[in-house]
């Protein structure tokens, strides 16, 4: 299951966005081994593919891909010297795949700033160095690790190690992002390990007011290097209050086709490369999330680990032909491929895995 971290500033309409997200919770006894605590919430992708394939196949239940949001508390600037309390919170996000970082660009009056006035940038800059000077700290450690194993022997993986951290070091000191460090393939896994939070992607959710959410000619106050997507926090809560047919009423009038919620889950799916399967039956029809690039052995192991040892083949059928004709009639219209293990997913496949005892 994805995991995002959602940070940001006090007063910038993170609480809300995340209340307003919890209302599209799924149940979670769909997803075993997942904990709930208050400040997390699993959420629903939506996916309008789900319903056509379980209209066809008869299906008892419909089980979506899902997203798994951790809240923490808003970082105030000084907050890796302890100011506030946000950076005692880093810790719950430092395993999750991504960040969603919510920026202010709205005005409002009655609703407080903590430095005095709206400036998206600014606070942009105030969180990136938060983040950074927490990752410096996690750094400092690992040097002072690989240090005193280097002093007991040099070996060219330690001297790799040494080298990438004193680039991350030098980065992070400046309040730079981990991202921004040339890092080579070899080198990732290293980098993996460091959980670092700057090395995440990050969206950037720009907070604004209503009209700038519907315009399709708004420019991020961000630049063109961070992936911006605007949305008005305030309207998304009140759309959420709606009935279904309600929803799509509402935003027909504002010329939107998706909701803002819709499309933060869409962009952090491309942000991450990923890409959704199904498996569609009379008992259920669901989806299954996996990173672009994956052949069809691991594809199955996410349903099961076994299915990924015991893999013989998949039987494939592109979800616009399930939907047209059903398993049956796609294998006899020659729709249904026969696929290896060297296969590569593609997004939309519908999936029968064959598997050996």
């Amino acid at each position: 299951m994805l995991q995002a971290g959602i940070v940001g500033l006090p007063n910038v309409g993170k609480s809300t966005l995340f209340k307003t997200l919890t209302k599209k919770q799924v149940p979670c006894e769909n997803f075993p081994f997942c904990t709930i605590e208050p400040n997390v919430g699993i959420v629903e992708v939506p996916d309008e593919r789900l319903g056509l394939l379980a209209a066809k196949s008869g299906a008892a239940k419909i089980i979506p891909a899902a997203v798994e949001f951790v809240d923490i508390a808003g970082i105030v600037k000084g907050a890796h010297k302890g100011e506030g309390l946000g950076n005692k919170f880093l810790a719950n996000i430092r395993e999750t795949d991504m960040i969603v970082h919510v920026v202010r660009a709205f005005a409002d009056g009655d609703v407080h700033h903590v430095d005095g006035g709206v400036d998206p940038a600014r606070d942009v800059e105030t969180i990136e160095i938060e983040l950074a000077m927490a990752d410096l700290d996690v750094v400092q450690k690992r040097q002072t690790n690989v240090t005193g194993k280097m002093r007991a022997g040099r070996t060219k993986e330690l001297e790799r190690e040494d080298a990438l951290l004193a680039r991350l070091f030098a980065a992070l000191e400046q309040g730079k992002m981990a991202n921004t460090v040339a890092v080579e393939d070899e080198d990732l896994p290293l980098l993996k390990q460091l959980n670092l939070l700057t090395a995440k992607p990050i969206l950037y959710v720009v907070n604004v007011d209503e009209a700038s959410a519907a315009d399709p000619a708004w420019q991020s106050p961000l630049g063109p290097d961070r992936l911006a997507l605007p949305l008005s926090v305030k309207v998304e809560s009140e759309i959420m209050q709606m009935e279904p047919a309600e929803q799509v009423e509402f935003l027909a009038a504002l010329g939107l086709k998706q909701s803002g919620l819709d499309r933060m889950i869409a962009k952090a799916y491309e942000l991450l490369g990923l890409l959704t399967y199904f498996t569609s039956g009379e008992k259920e029809t669901r989806a299954w999330t996996i990173p672009r690039g994956t052949k069809a052995p691991q594809a199955a192991g996410v349903i099961h680990t076994d299915f990924e040892k015991a893999f013989i083949r998949a039987e494939v059928i592109h979800w616009k032909d399930f939907v047209e004709l059903g398993e049956a009639g796609a294998r006899d219209a020659g729709k249904l491929r026969i696929e290896g293990k060297d296969y590569v997913m593609q997004d939309g496949d519908v999936c029968h895995f064959r598997v050996g005892a």
